[in-house]
């Protein structure tokens, strides 16, 4: 799939001589240490993430806090020590891939698909040498960016909605690493027209089902043990852009440094409610994350828009 990806609409930041500024010289040289980092033996990486998990996980507050927060009302019945050993676990994830995170610059797409074992690419190229519009259901797992990347270096880019960071340095290369191969990234701000727009011209879109936008955008379905605001809306927005809805959970194997990509079969979207549509959304992250709870992002604000005006859990 040949395409102009340049859509005036889309967020595209460039580069600015302002970038040089001193301010952002602790920027440029996490990127440095990143880069030498991800040169790195795959094992010496997880050495170094391993050892900064052990004495990370010894912090109650912040992130980790959220973690355990989310942990203990998702998995009530496991126990305290068990829930340790996930976020050690997770934490040991996420510093290793993200030790090595540098590579989808430095490295070429090669490097790319030999690194990454792919289950199930027939439920989404069934679909797409059909014709059919794809909407992709990813949650926030570390390797999240990794199918986005992987997809557009074979001919199927990817839309996306994403915000806009606040470090602007950091947000260009983001933004750059994203769509190196091709693609199109949309600012939240400015609605969903462009990307069901997107879709209908042939690129997947990107949903993230698990992002907590608030009561005015939600509706409160279980989640494993708990009740989580879920986004509402993506049976109407798969059928204003007549696509497939097909999941996507994407890994980063610790033990062997390899990214896994799973695809599933395509779901019956729409259903008879939005609350319907969005408990099958959380009973797919349940499935997922039951069998590999430390490749999910714990510590994220899941859970932060609370039924019934109960106060924040944060």
């Amino acid at each position: 799939m040949t395409k102009n990806h340049y859509d005036k609409q889309a967020y595209n930041p460039q580069f600015e001589w302002s970038f040089l500024h001193p301010k952002y010289w602790g920027t440029w040289l996490a990127i440095l240490l990143s880069t030498l980092f991800c040169l790195l033996p795959h094992q010496v990486r997880r050495s170094l993430a391993t050892i900064f998990a052990k004495q990370a996980i010894k912090i109650k507050k912040g992130a980790n806090h959220r973690a355990r927060v989310n942990l203990k009302l998702c998995f009530p019945e496991k126990t305290e020590a068990e829930r340790e050993e996930i976020l050690l676990q997770n934490l040991i994830t996420a510093g290793s891939f993200l030790l090595g995170f540098a590579a989808l610059s430095v490295r070429n797409r090669r490097w790319l698909e030999e690194h990454t074992l792919i289950r199930g690419i027939e439920n989404l190229t069934t679909l797409t040498e059909q014709g059919q519009s794809v909407i992709l259901l990813v949650p926030h797992t570390w390797a999240i960016d990794i199918p986005a990347v992987l997809l557009a270096s074979r001919g199927l880019p990817v839309s996306a909605m994403a915000k806009k960071q606040k470090n602007e340095v950091s947000d260009w290369l983001m933004h750059k690493q994203r769509v190196q191969y091709g693609g199109r990234v949309y600012e939240r701000s400015g609605g969903i027209k462009p990307f069901i727009k997107s879709i209908r011209e042939g690129y997947l879109g990107y949903y993230l089902p698990d992002e907590d936008l608030g009561p005015e955008h939600s509706v409160f379905v279980d989640f494993f043990a708990t009740q989580k605001a879920t986004i509402s809306g993506l049976g109407r927005l798969a059928k204003l852009s007549r696509a497939q809805i097909v999941p996507l959970f994407a890994m980063y194997n610790s033990e062997t440094g390899n990214y896994e990509l799973d695809f599933y079969p395509a779901l019956p979207f729409p259903s008879d409610s939005e609350e319907q549509d969005a408990r099958m959304m959380n009973e797919c992250i349940e499935q997922y994350v039951s069998e590999r709870p430390e490749q999910y992002m714990w510590i994220l604000r899941l859970l932060k828009t609370r039924p019934n005006g109960e106060t924040s859990l944060y």
